[in-house]
């Protein structure tokens, strides 16, 4: 059976089953049963709940949330036609705007959009909104997706949704250097070490895989095997500033004089440059 499950999408969106459910009983949207009668989601499905969810934590009031997405889902489905697409909350209205136009998607009002009283709140964009699965369960780019436009805003659950993308496919390069990068934003560089380990392995011309694990040394205090994967990353990416830069530095701490003036060379050939 195709699309998500109920608990799939709570964990993702970092609320309840029962919270999903209530959505599906205002009618806001209507998801497809499998032969046991469970929910199954699909990813246009996903992008309305998160929106819904943004707007809560906006402070609308839920009755108002549901009116507005139900109007906008029934004229506007979000699985087609909205690249442009993004939902803010403006105080305690919902604001829609796609390109030029501005309206209210519970009145039909639409704004001359001028400067706002107040700032909006952005909740949702469509703009990297992935294409409903007709067919079989969700993937682990599926997954990837989800996480790529959780990450700003819930890194935490972006980490889990990369994690599920990695248990359906455990050579899944942009996941595992993603995993990465927040494990080490987040201070567990071992984990992120091995993670860009993984990224290198899965797709050994990846130039960023190779400078984050270089940065991931270093930080360990692996000096030499840091400058390696430097000087990996140049090889992958000629115009690698970052990499010539730390690559010089590291040789100069390492008493590595020639190979210090040499990075430093190119490092200057590239600024000079404006690479």
């Amino acid at each position: 059976m195709t699309g998500y499950g109920t608990r799939d999408v709570a964990r993702v969106l970092g609320c309840s089953p029962s919270q999903i459910r209530s959505y599906v009983r205002a009618g806001l949207l209507a998801p497809r049963r499998d032969p046991a009668g469970r929910y199954r989601f699909s990813f246009p499905d996903l992008v309305l709940l998160r929106t819904a969810r943004g707007l809560a934590e906006a402070r609308v009031p839920q009755r108002r949330i549901r009116r507005a997405l139900r109007r906008l889902a029934q004229e506007r489905p979000l699985d087609r036609g909205l690249s442009d697409l993004s939902i803010a909350a403006e105080g305690t209205r919902i604001v829609v705007r796609d390109g030029d136009a501005c309206w209210d998607p519970q009145s039909g009002q639409t704004f001359l959009d001028f400067e706002p009283a107040e700032t909006p709140t952005p909740v949702a964009s469509c703009a990297r909104e992935a294409p409903a699965r007709d067919e079989g369960s969700p993937s682990a780019d599926d997954w990837h997706r989800v996480a790529d436009e959780l990450e700003a805003s819930s890194p935490d659950e972006a980490r889990d949704a990369y994690e599920r993308a990695l248990a359906l496919d455990p050579a899944h390069a942009d996941a595992h250097v993603n995993l990465g990068r927040l494990l080490h934003e987040q201070g567990d560089v071992e984990g992120a070490l091995a993670h860009y380990r993984a990224g290198l392995e899965a797709r050994p011309s990846d130039a960023t895989a190779a400078f984050n694990l270089g940065v991931a040394l270093e930080d360990l205090g692996q000096l030499r095997e840091a400058l390696a994967a430097y000087e990996r990353a140049m090889e992958l990416d000629r115009s690698d500033a970052d990499a010539c830069f730390n690559a010089a530095n590291l040789a100069e701490r390492l008493q590595e004089r020639a190979l210090a003036l040499a990075h430093w060379k190119e490092y200057r050939k590239l600024t000079r440059l404006g690479v």
